[in-house]
């Protein structure tokens, strides 16, 4: 058996995963990617507004894909191209919680999918500031020229796992992760008939109806320090494949959400937050508006400062933007539509 897998890259029309207007695929047999896809699409109905957060991101606007089949019509095709693959994703939890959630919403059933992260994978083999598909894929010498294009990131994540497993002399996932010790996630299959809708598409559903589980609002502009609130205990039971998972979590910046819900956020999916930046902290998640590229035009607070001076130091802490954090979380804030 060799290198054989599908990386996937997902782009949302909105907050919620279950609103996918684009995907790219990138087919890897023997180490080598030899077939891609990718398509537009509309979203699944009642879930088809496009933010302006989003279409700032990826710059896909909803005349674009006014017409064209919605995500529940293309998956036939996108999951006649996985085939029985193992998906690999940069931040697998949220690709794959968006097949779920589109296909949740769209009352279609779907398959299990064993897959693996390259976040969690360039964690472990590589040492950056920021694990961010384009600080990865620089480092495994994949150009990435427009990230955010859902065929490029796909490409980009297949180059990463590809290079890897040649560092790890891999020849297989199988190989990597046993060398590794870790274990391929599974994202078990899903019948509407028969299974509960996930927390994210029960939360999307929920807000259209007006009840509980509506976006987040964005807070006004308040001078001062961001109230810290109180730091809670991780979850023990959480998945320990989640990328959070075992991390020790600082914020800083100005989020689009309070800091302590931020900081609960962070408790459920196993992390441990805390206040300032110290020798355990692992994870620093930045507000403001901060992407990864500020990194290298010095657009920082002063906690990411020290972040950066502990990482010259040979410290691995990563930086993460709020909006990164908030896709490992499956939250988002609530923005303004664009027709």
């Amino acid at each position: 058996m060799g290198l054989d897998f599908t990386a996937i890259d997902f782009e949302t029309a909105n907050g919620f995963r279950g609103s996918p207007c684009a995907v790219g695929l990138s087919k890897v047999r023997g180490g080598v990617v030899v077939e891609e896809a990718s398509w537009l699409m509309r979203p699944p109905e009642n879930h088809d507004r496009f933010d302006h957060h989003n279409v700032r991101i990826h710059g896909i606007r909803p005349e674009q894909v006014t017409g064209l089949p919605r995500f529940g019509e293309l998956f036939p095709e996108i999951g006649a191209f996985i085939g029985g693959d193992i998906l690999a994703a940069h931040n697998a939890a949220f690709d794959l919680g968006v097949i779920r959630s589109g296909l949740e919403v769209s009352g279609l059933a779907g398959p299990a999918y064993d897959y693996v992260c390259t976040v969690m994978l360039a964690r472990r083999c590589y040492s950056l500031v920021s694990n961010s598909l384009p600080y990865a894929a620089e480092e495994a010498g994949v150009p990435l020229v427009n990230h955010h294009d859902a065929a490029e990131d796909a490409r980009a994540c297949a180059g990463i796992l590809i290079d890897i497993a040649a560092r790890n002399g891999a020849g297989s996932i199988a190989e990597l992760y046993l060398s590794l010790g870790l274990t391929v996630s599974r994202q078990p299959a899903f019948d509407p008939r028969r299974d509960p809708l996930s927390k994210a598409s029960q939360s999307a559903v929920e807000a259209l109806a007006g009840g509980a589980g509506a976006a987040v609002p964005v807070r006004d502009y308040r001078p001062g320090w961001p109230e810290e609130g109180a730091n809670p205990l991780p979850n023990a039971f959480a998945d320990p494949g989640h990328p959070l998972f075992g991390q020790t979590v600082v914020f800083t910046g100005e989020l689009a959400i309070p800091r302590p819900e931020a900081k609960i956020r962070s408790a459920e999916f196993g992390a441990s937050p805390e206040s300032r930046v110290t020798a355990r902290t692992t994870v620093l998640v930045v507000g403001d508006g901060f992407v990864a590229a500020d990194l290298r035009s010095g657009r920082l607070t002063g906690k990411a400062r020290r972040v950066l001076e502990l990482h010259e130091r040979g410290r691995r802490i990563e930086v993460l933007s709020e909006g990164e954090f908030l896709q490992m979380v499956g939250g988002h804030v609530a923005s303004a539509a664009i027709a």
